[in-house]
């Protein structure tokens, strides 16, 4: 019988597809990665999230394994190109949770903007300066949208009708912003000096890793808004930091982070961590901006259709 594991929690109806089509479904979303390692050779087919590491050992464990379902679009944490050249197919969701991540990538730039955090903490605690919590409007801003793939259009999308002016680049597409007429297609430099704020929406690689850092930022206006949704790691912590205490930048909203386990934080990660948990101008979550319950479904519904139209 055909076998797969399922290592994190996903919508039911995942589940029942693929006992639907005869697999043996394995769903165990408590399973540590050396855990997986160890039973990996008797699969046919792994549903993973980002806890699953899929690298050159995992792969040569995995004797059997013919699929990978990521759930979610993040693929820097399968080796692709081994898991080709051992012939097993691998699968993303990122058309599952896009609108979850456009959606709250707003709700981030509209908390910035009308001071909401600090307004409703200082409301809790009888405090009340209307004068303080002086938001501004977006409509009139430029926004501009870096990596213009699944979440970065369906951003795009959302602020349509903002009265905004949206800019968009994205370094390996070409006719993007065709069905787009109210977005323009430009360059990173345009980006970088006409934008108030920016919006990241890039994979994790060696040419994204610390995208933003000090250099990127002083390209930048003085006082743009930051809103990353899509890796940690594409900002360098140290350098958003120094650069929101002097003013270059004026604000962030941050779901994903460099490190996002604090129970590992080292003495200077938690410092730095601490640090940026000050500003009253940071937005922060968990890391969940994909993470509705209507996404569940999707990503489970997206998954399912993709491998099962290319699994016999």
């Amino acid at each position: 019988m055909k076998k797969v594991l399922i290592t994190d929690g996903v919508h039911d109806l995942l589940i029942k597809g693929f006992e639907k089509e005869g697999f043996q479904v394995d769903y165990n979303p408590n399973i540590s990665l050396s855990e997986v390692k160890s039973i990996i050779g008797e699969y046919q087919g792994a549903i993973i999230n980002s806890k699953i590491i899929v690298d050159r050992e995992m792969l040569d464990k995995a004797t059997k394994l013919k699929f990978i379902g990521r759930l979610g679009s993040g693929m820097e944490i399968i080796d692709q190109p081994y898991a080709k050249e051992k012939g097993v197919a691998v699968f993303s969701a990122p058309e599952g949770n896009r609108n979850a991540v456009a959606e709250h990538a707003l709700g981030m730039l509209l908390s910035l903007a009308n001071n909401l955090n600090q307004g409703d903490r200082e409301v809790r605690d009888f405090h009340w300066d209307r004068e303080k919590n002086r938001g501004f409007e977006i409509m009139g801003k430029t926004i501009g949208i870096i990596g213009f793939g699944h979440t970065g259009s369906c951003f795009a999308k959302k602020l349509s009708g903002m009265g905004m002016r949206i800019l968009a680049y994205d370094k390996y597409k070409y006719d993007y912003t065709y069905p787009f007429d109210y977005v323009e297609k430009t360059d990173l430099k345009t980006i970088q000096k006409e934008s108030d704020i920016i919006s990241f929406h890039l994979p994790l690689t060696n040419e994204t890793k610390h995208f933003v850092n000090k250099n990127f930022i002083s390209q930048c206006k003085k006082g743009v808004v930051l809103i990353n949704t899509s890796r940690g790691n594409v900002i360098k912590t140290e350098d958003l930091i120094l650069s929101l205490e002097d003013g270059s930048i004026g604000g962030a909203g941050l779901d994903v982070f460099e490190n996002e386990k604090p129970h590992t934080f080292t003495v200077e990660e938690k410092q730095q961590y601490s640090k940026l948990y000050q500003f009253d101008n940071v937005v922060l979550s968990p890391h969940v901006a994909g993470w509705t319950l209507e996404s569940k479904q999707k990503l489970a519904k997206t998954l399912l259709t993709k491998i099962l139209t290319n699994f016999d």
